[in-house]
């Protein structure tokens, strides 16, 4: 079992940033694939980014490539979202996933193991 809990969301200017923190409870998190998803309203909820149990490859879509990195700290048990050049289409809920499968890029939501509570990100124009 593992226990998410997402932080750092909040509200910043296009171009700001933002970073999110993931931290997870449970001895095993070095051995999960962690990632970030986003639901904005009306909208299904969309992958954004993922990494390995290592932290040596990392996945995007590609609407944030170059401007969000994720990483991770095994010792802390937390994997991170750098956020850059944020724009208002990136206003959503970020969620925390974590999986047992390394899916890559193609990472469906429903097949996510566990998520975290969400956190809300707003980027004003």
């Amino acid at each position: 079992q593992v226990q998410l809990v997402e932080s750092g969301g909040g509200l910043v200017q296009a171009g700001g940033s933002l970073r999110l923190s993931c931290a997870a409870s449970g001895r095993t998190f070095s051995s999960y694939f962690m990632g970030w998803f986003r639901q904005a309203p009306g909208k299904e909820r969309e992958f954004v980014a993922a990494i390995n149990w290592s932290g040596s490859s990392t996945y995007y879509v590609g609407s944030v490539k170059g401007r969000f990195t994720i990483s991770r700290d095994n010792a802390k048990n937390t994997v991170y979202l750098q956020m850059n050049s944020l724009k208002p289409e990136d206003t959503a809920v970020y969620y925390c996933a974590a999986d047992r499968v390394n899916y890559g890029s193609s990472w469906p939501s429903v097949l996510v193991d566990y998520w975290g509570q969400g956190t809300q990100v707003t980027v004003s124009s």
